[in-house]
């Protein structure tokens, strides 16, 4: 692989891990990130390739702005929006600016930076796009029991990443462009650690198998790539059973909303 790829969360865990792999292969990078030092190793690592580090955090319009501002016109062949935060939290007891720090990164700094970037790799008519998420995204219909930990926004900030992947792929890709989002389950990354939990006795996926996950996730065109999902048809049927929900609608009142 080559071209240019501009990955988030460059400094630890999935990100870093990206990075690694896209600049072993040749590619030349735009490594986003908050710490400066985890950056700059990175590009020490990789002399061969260009590394361009932006320290930017991304929960906030400047830092969306300054890593817009760095990409500039170059021909970005690979987006992955992968910057996180781990905030957990009831909702009623999840500080306002945590929560506003998810929405930023999660939900708004990926949005606008494709909303920046793919306009150029329509108009090449190429480029790849992919979105971080997690399989918390399918955790909605869970019970207060089942669901464990509490975390309505954070669960609310991967849902979106779903549906903006699934719906910004078929309205992109006859252009050349695709989208994937990527849904792993438990990492063995610093996240839970920064938020300090303590996860070191449950069974974790390495980052770098969820980083091989979604690189042949897109060699076989996949939109939707879970990593530790064995049976992919069990994720078409949830797929299916939405689009037959969303079909059965109808301008009749339901007959169970009748007095």
């Amino acid at each position: 692989m080559s071209g240019l790829a501009v990955v988030t969360g460059a400094s630890s865990g999935i990100g870093r891990e990206y990075a690694r792999r896209l600049a072993a292969q040749g590619t030349d990078l735009v490594a986003v990130g908050r710490r400066q030092e985890r950056l700059d190793e990175l590009a020490t690592e990789f002399p061969h390739v260009r590394v361009r580090t932006v320290v930017a955090d991304l929960s906030t319009q400047q830092g969306i702005q300054d890593v817009i501002t760095a990409v500039g016109d170059q021909p970005v062949t690979l987006l992955v929006n992968n910057a996180g935060v781990a905030h957990y939290g009831a909702f009623i007891e999840l500080p306002q600016e945590q929560a506003a720090e998810l929405v930023g990164v999660k939900v708004l700094a990926p949005t606008l930076l494709t909303r920046a970037l793919a306009p150029g790799m329509v108009e090449r008519g190429t480029g790849q796009i992919v979105n971080v998420a997690g399989m918390i995204a399918f955790s909605g219909p869970a019970t207060s029991e089942q669901v464990g930990l509490r975390r309505a926004v954070y669960a609310s900030t991967l849902a979106y990443s779903l549906a903006l992947s699934q719906t910004l792929h078929a309205e992109l890709s006859p252009s050349g462009v695709d989208v994937q989002v990527l849904l792993p389950g438990v990492v063995a990354t610093e996240f839970h650690e920064r938020q300090g939990m303590d996860l070191s006795a449950v069974p974790r996926m390495s980052a770098a198998d969820v980083v091989t996950a979604s690189l042949r996730g897109i060699e076989l065109g996949e939109s939707v790539t879970a990593p530790g999902v064995e049976q992919g048809e069990l994720l078409q049927n949830v797929f299916s059973a939405d689009l037959i929900a969303f079909s059965a609608q109808s301008p009749e009142l339901a007959s169970r909303y009748r007095a």
